[in-house]
């Protein structure tokens, strides 16, 4: 009986401890400060990233969450995603424009001004956000009358976003309509920003005490000194995923695709190329997907591989190979027309991939052609303008010696004599029809 309520006692003294360290665990976590890193173009993989470093931080009760920025812009419609991210996020969402020489331009300025508290550190430069591309409208570039409304609809959003967290409504307007900037110096003076930081550290400092309101009201005091720093980081998959979604890396799997697919198609077999190709041309559709393409250029692009084709297929002489040329460099000069500069291939990218696309595939049409007009070697076609040997008189029927084989022949040229040499000149079965061969013909002699 003593050994049992031992026992009782010990399970209970072990379930308390577990209970406190627990509860100790919860607390740590509680009390620390989630810090996303958002360097690059605003696109949608951001979004997911963003979205799920809120969750993470609302789950276990941080006491705030910092996006460190360094942008020049990005998509308006996952701009306007990570700021309903934020502004219904409930906990506070610091903005911070990092390290120094960084920038907050275009997306990057609404980010910024959404956040419950903005913050730039020295040799930092916020503005210039008049919408060049608002989502997929850059496909064309906008007429004056579109351009009014883009610029009228991101004017009042950002007035809006300014006005909700007290900040000064007219710099930001003006930011959206003249693409004016500041460095963070003048931008805490003009009430853009909350202050001015030198690290996480001194940032994390001057957090403490400041107080914030949520969406839904809440006033909540930040007690961020001596609280833990959560390095939030991106996945393995969103890293991959965000470094596909670039023009220039868009561009170079489209090429990719498009040399490994002809090579497979030119050539049956080789496998390789084809899965090579299928990969990246998956990976350029998702990367296209989530970029302001002109779809003219993908059409153009497009046109240039069935031109290579039909290079293939018909005697054009270059012909088609210089027209998909021609189409290969518009379709690549035209891909992002129309988009904010961030969203432009490089020009010295675009020259070395048409003139390697261009080589490559020249060099595959080349050997198709070439070896679609080899002549044959095995099978009937091997016996075409073949010189046999007559070993019984054709008159028209016979019997003629190949390759040390016998073979009933008609002629197609009157009555030839034993031993004489005959041209075979097309088979039917196992009957050859031939004619006799005229001094100094040119024909095509077996090979020994």
């Amino acid at each position: 009986m003593m050994l049992k309520k031992i026992k009782i006692v010990f399970l209970l003294v072990v379930l308390l401890l577990a209970v406190f360290t627990a509860s100790g665990v919860q607390a740590q976590t509680s009390g620390a400060i989630y810090v996303l890193t958002i360097k690059g173009t605003i696109n949608p993989v951001l979004v997911d990233y963003v979205e799920r470093g809120i969750q993470e931080a609302e789950k276990n009760g941080a006491h705030a969450l910092i996006i460190q920025l360094d942008t020049p812009g990005g998509l308006d419609t996952a701009m306007r995603d990570i700021v309903k991210l934020m502004v219904n996020s409930y906990v506070p969402v610091v903005v911070y424009v990092a390290p120094s020489g960084s920038r907050a331009a275009s997306a990057g300025v609404f980010i910024t001004i959404a956040a419950h508290v903005a913050a730039m550190a020295p040799n930092t430069a916020i503005g210039a956000a008049h919408p060049v591309s608002i989502g997929e409208e850059g496909e064309q570039a906008m007429s004056e009358t579109m351009e009014e409304k883009v610029v009228n609809d991101a004017a009042a959003y950002i007035r809006s976003i300014a006005e909700a967290h007290g900040r000064n409504m007219e710099w930001a307007e003006k930011a959206v309509r003249e693409s004016v900037s500041a460095t963070e110096r003048e931008a805490l003076e003009l009430n853009v920003i909350d202050l001015v930081a030198s690290d996480i550290q001194d940032l994390i400092g001057q957090l403490d005490g400041r107080q914030v309101t949520l969406i839904n009201g809440q006033v909540v005091t930040l007690h961020t000194a001596g609280a833990a720093i959560v390095d939030f980081s991106m996945t393995t998959v969103e890293n991959f995923l965000y470094t596909i979604a670039d023009p220039n890396i868009a561009y170079l799997l489209l090429s990719i695709a498009t040399l490994g697919i002809m090579a497979e198609i030119f050539n049956p077999g080789l496998i390789f190329p084809g899965i090579v190709g299928g990969i990246s041309l998956l990976m350029a559709f998702y990367s296209l997907g989530m970029l302001p393409v002109n779809y003219a250029g993908i059409l153009l692009i497009v046109l240039a591989i069935g031109l290579f084709i039909g290079e293939v297929l018909t005697t054009t002489f270059g012909i088609f190979t210089a027209g998909g040329v021609v189409s290969l460099v518009a379709g690549s000069l035209m891909l992002f027309k129309g988009a904010s500069p961030e969203f432009q291939i490089d020009p010295w990218l675009v020259a070395v991939i048409c003139i390697l696309v261009t080589g490559g595939l020249t060099f595959i049409i080349q050997r198709t052609i070439s070896a679609h007009r080899k002549q044959a070697f095995t099978g009937r076609e091997e016996l075409i303008n073949k010189i046999a040997v007559v070993k019984e008189t054709l008159n028209p029927e016979g019997t003629v010696f190949y390759k040390g084989e016998r073979w009933t022949a008609i002629s197609e040229s009157g009555e030839i004599k034993v031993g004489d040499d005959v041209i075979i000149k097309r088979v039917d079965g196992l009957l050859l029809y031939v004619e006799k061969k005229r001094k100094g013909a040119a024909v095509s002699k077996p090979k020994r």
